[in-house]
């Protein structure tokens, strides 16, 4: 059986994907538990948010106090 093939319209480039990403953010939330015998021995809890600057400091994802550490190159020392 021959692989689907996608005409242009269907196709995404990976920079069209990263854009979209950085442009509208995700957010990955996760647990692990390794445990022997119904006892716990270890906890991993995963919390990932992936965005561009620009697009947390608008959507109020930054703290307030470490919006200063970004600072936008606009020519002004």
């Amino acid at each position: 059986m021959p692989p689907h093939s996608l005409d242009d319209e269907q196709r995404i480039t990976l920079c069209e994907v990263l854009d979209r990403v950085l442009n509208k953010g995700v957010v990955v939330h996760g647990d692990v538990t390794i445990s022997v015998a119904d006892v716990d021995l270890l906890y991993l809890g995963l919390r990932l948010l992936l965005t561009s600057i620009e697009t947390a400091a608008t959507s109020g994802a930054l703290p307030e106090n470490s919006r200063t550490l970004w600072r936008t190159n606009d020519g002004v020392n």
